[in-house]
Formats: C-alpha cells, structure tokens, sequence
C-alpha cells in the first residue's frame, strides 16, 4: 500500500469513534441509524465520522435493495490489512453457519455452496419466504464457478434454526425482517446475527450480477471463516 495512501487510512480511524464504528461494522452491514442506535452517538456527529471514513476509503454505504429509503454502511476489510482488533467474533466457535435470504433461491445457496471451500463448519441455507426452485442464474453461475448446487432445495427457516448457529442474512430484506426471524428463532439461542447487504442478482438477470455475487460472498466468508477458526480468547 501507498505510504499516502496508508496515512490517510490510520489517520480516518486515529479517533475513538471512528474506531468503534470501525469494530462495529467488522461483524457485518449495517444502516446508520442502527450504527448510532449501538455505539449512542448522535446522527450529526456520526454523520461527521462516517463522512472521513468514507473519504479514506475505508467505508462505503450503498442503498437499501428493499427499503431504498435505507442505506447500508460496509466496512471494506482489504482496506484495513489487519490493522482491526476482533472485537466481533462469537465468544465460542458456533455449531453451524445458517445464510438466509428471502427467497433461498440464489445467494444464500451460493453462500452456502461456497463456505465448505472456506470452512470445516456445517452450513445450511433458508428463506424467509423460499421460492419454488433455485434460480436458474444461480444454478449456471455455480457451474461457472465449479460451486456444487446439487440437490439444493428452497426451504423455509421455521424448524431450521438451532441453538449455537451463526445466521448471515444476505439480502436487506431478509435483515430488515428480523423481528420476524426472531419470532421464527423463539426459544433457540442463536451464537450471533451478523447482515451482509448483497444486491439480489436475480432481479438483475445478468451473468455479471450472479458472478458479481459469488466474487462478494467468496470475500466475504473468507474473512468470516478465519474469524471463526482463531482461538477463542
């Protein structure tokens, strides 16, 4: 990395707000005023820090793919080159990873395609309102990316959540429901909830939305997957 470039970055997080933002958003997306609603930093001021983020390149935001009133604030872990202490990593090793989008069609069944080449950890993929079939997009893009779909099946998240399991919603809509996953999950001690705000690729139909897609969450479940196989403190 550039030296400009790199003092620029440490310069962006030299600030304790700035930091915790920072730690905050290590453990997933999420939208400013849950971001000031966690950290109890007024909108103004938050306003203000997320702005020198954003010019340091260390957080972007885009908007909601459900609500698009909302916008999402996305840590850009490559910006960082480890300079973050994890502050956001379960306490213990959870007993599964579980992706949920809404329709289980395409993204939570290429996340979990993907997270047995990053990951000894059982996974397994839901919707909150599952579809007929997996898109056939998806389908084509896991044959691009020797990912295999075979046998996957939409399935709903009732009955699916177990004590110990780690979900990752991957659609803003499925995140922006989380009362009612919550609801779904009464009685199940989830080890954590974590938002990845993906753009839905089917809605796109291109073979550059679904490969966009796969190139996103193969990132990102490296990142989380070394997460989970450090040694607990």
């Amino acid at each position: 990395m550039e030296t400009d470039l790199r003092v620029a970055r440490l310069a962006a997080l030299a600030d304790p707000t700035r930091l915790r933002i920072a730690d905050h958003l290590h453990g997933g997306d999420v939208s400013p005023s849950e971001l000031a609603a966690a950290l109890d930093v007024p909108s103004n001021l938050l306003a203000h820090h997320l702005a020198a983020l954003e010019r340091a390149g260390v957080v972007t935001r885009h908007r909601s793919h459900a609500d698009r009133r909302r916008t999402y604030l996305h840590l850009e872990q490559t910006a960082l080159l480890g300079l973050l202490p994890d502050g956001t990593a379960p306490r213990r090793r959870p007993s599964r990873v579980v992706f949920v989008c809404t329709a289980n069609s395409a993204r939570s069944q290429l996340a979990a395609a993907l997270w047995p080449l990053a990951s000894d950890l059982p996974v397994v993929s839901a919707g909150t309102r599952p579809s007929r079939g997996v898109a056939e997009g998806a389908i084509a893009a896991a044959r691009r990316h020797r990912l295999d779909l075979t046998g996957a099946v939409p399935q709903p998240i009732d009955g699916v959540l177990r004590d110990g399991d780690l979900v990752v919603t991957v659609c803003d809509a499925a995140h922006e429901e989380l009362s009612e996953i919550h609801r779904r999950a009464a009685g199940v001690r989830l080890a954590q909830l974590r938002h990845w705000s993906l753009p839905d690729p089917v809605a796109d139909g291109s073979q550059r939305a679904f490969d966009a897609t796969v190139g996103d969450l193969a990132e990102r479940i490296a990142h989380l997957a070394a997460q989970l196989d450090e040694p607990s403190s």
